[in-house]
């Protein structure tokens, strides 16, 4: 089901967004009534819709939005919260200034069952306005696309100055031989896990990723609120350590973010 503003989203609406492509959002898994860095999930729709739409958003009426839909669903559900205006005219988006909040779900990642490592490709990427979760995913997709069809399981962008900078829908982390955690210097979208993992353990630098770099790696992995940390076997041609106890580590670091209540 897709509710905007807290009550059924009409077909129309649903068209508008689908033919405008204009927008942001957040994607959280619920569990138990409670979001792990939902004041995180919050922040970033507010700061977002300020830079999209130039208007504010009340954090107070998204977490009702949320909670109302979660509430049909027994145990985990990933919920997205898209903001969009379903006035938007595509001949005067400047005068787009009601966005509205549309809350769908899917069924989450099953729990208790690690995701296999994953094997990516570098392929040069850089997504517009980095920094913002927008709506606008062609680009993204279409490089998953190319490395999927190539017999990888994603793709890992690199920009311009040849430095890695993040996975199609996930941030990138590193280990090197010491065990610290090194995360890539570049302008990449602020992944929630990788904040909440950044901000719960010590031995963490950021640094440019150059392909030397990389290959001094002992491991790595990606992380995102539907994964959580997910070990990366290879990029290209360069293997990883799958079973890194660091990354083990960094798996009992997320697990122990308590739950922030809806």
């Amino acid at each position: 089901m897709a509710t905007l503003n807290g009550s059924a989203a009409s077909p129309e609406a649903l068209q508008a967004l689908a033919l405008t492509n204009y927008g942001h959002f957040t994607t959280m898994v619920v569990e138990d009534g409670g979001v792990r860095g939902l004041a995180l999930h919050l922040a970033r729709l507010v700061g977002d819709c300020r830079a999209v739409f130039g208007a504010e958003l009340d954090p107070e009426w998204v977490r009702e939005c949320v909670r109302r839909e979660a509430a049909g669903h027994t145990g985990a559900v990933t919920v997205r919260v898209t903001v969009f205006d379903p006035e938007l005219n595509l001949a005067a988006p400047e005068r787009a200034a009601r966005p509205g909040v549309l809350v769908t779900t899917r069924p989450a990642p099953g729990t208790g069952h690690p995701l296999p490592a994953l094997r990516v490709r570098r392929l040069r990427f850089e997504r517009e306005s980095p920094s913002v979760k927008h709506v606008s995913l062609f680009g993204q997709l279409r490089m998953r696309r190319e490395a999927r069809l190539a017999g990888f399981d994603d793709v890992l962008f690199v920009g311009a100055d040849g430095l890695v900078s993040e996975g199609c829908t996930w941030n990138i982390g590193f280990v090197d031989e010491a065990g610290t955690v090194v995360w890539p210097q570049a302008d990449v979208l602020p992944g929630t896990t990788m904040r909440l993992l950044r901000a719960g353990r010590e031995g963490q630098v950021t640094a440019p990723m150059t392909d030397g770099r990389l290959r001094s790696m002992r491991a790595a992995f990606a992380t995102n609120t539907s994964i959580g940390v997910r070990p990366v076997a290879a990029v290209d041609d360069v293997a990883f350590r799958v079973d890194d106890p660091v990354i083990g580590a960094l798996r009992e670091t997320y697990a122990a973010v308590p739950l922030d209540r809806l």
